[in-house]
């Protein structure tokens, strides 16, 4: 295990909350205790709970790796990734992740999906939950068949060579999103994730899959709906439509 916290290879989590007040002081202070100085990036769409409250609170005993953005309304999850990804480019971070607030995904598990990018040289870490077998906790069964089932629907769609193609637990570096035209991200929802991954394939990144446990929330409310589940059935048409008539092209001057 690698880990190195000098300022030339910055680490920033994004985490994006509405209403996550039982877990945000836990999930800021396991992520803070992390080897490696990791910074975390806290991004609350009007949260009526008093998320924002408390990281600001925090932000007293982190004040330089505690980072809060906070928007009005639910303005969706690819939104809150775009809005991050440009402010953690404009201020030089190499790798950049994705993360739930909700303990899903172990935190831990971040200095594995770091080593990935920058000891072996991908592009893009993806924490997978299929990649050896079905590793999820505490899901009912019709859930985990849906999005075990979504992935396979992707890859039979595009292409796609990932077993799972909705994961949001992930490291990008920081020539990923420069090289992706941000702005022309289409989906919000549930098909954000599997747009971001399609498109840094198309684009000629290396990918790998780590495999993660994935732990159903025990505190907080999902955030799952039948819309985010449709949009990402169409959407995946969309894309494969697309990809055939408008072939994906490196963004040279980079996503600011």
């Amino acid at each position: 295990m690698s880990i190195d916290s000098t300022m030339n290879h910055q680490k920033l989590v994004i985490i994006p909350t509405f209403n996550e007040l039982e877990n945000i002081q836990e999930m800021v202070q396991t992520v803070m205790a992390l080897e490696g100085d990791f910074s975390l990036l806290i991004i609350d769409d009007g949260s009526p709970d008093g998320t924002a409250a408390v990281v600001k609170s925090l932000q007293l005993t982190y004040p330089d790796r505690l980072h809060l953005l906070e928007r009005k309304g639910k303005l969706g999850l690819g939104t809150a990734y775009i809005t991050g990804f440009k402010w953690a480019l404009a201020r030089s971070y190499d790798f950049i992740f994705e993360m739930d607030c909700d303990f899903s995904h172990d935190p831990k598990d971040l200095i594995r999906l770091y080593d990935a990018v920058k000891d072996r040289n991908y592009d893009l870490a993806i924490g997978s939950r299929y990649i050896t077998g079905v590793n999820v906790v505490n899901w009912p069964i019709g859930r985990v068949l849906m999005s075990y089932f979504a992935s396979v629907y992707v890859k039979f769609i595009t292409g796609l060579p990932i077993k799972d193609a909705t994961a949001g637990f992930k490291c990008y570096h920081r020539s990923v999103l420069e090289g992706i035209k941000l702005e022309e991200v289409k989906f919000i929802g549930y098909a954000f994730q599997i747009e971001m991954k399609f498109t840094t394939w198309k684009l000629g990144f290396k990918i790998i899959e780590v495999p993660i446990i994935f732990t159903d929330r025990t505190k907080g409310t999902s955030k799952m709906s039948s819309g985010i589940f449709k949009e990402a059935v169409l959407g995946v048409i969309w894309m494969k439509i697309k990809s055939i008539f408008s072939p994906y092209e490196l963004n040279r001057i980079g996503s600011t």
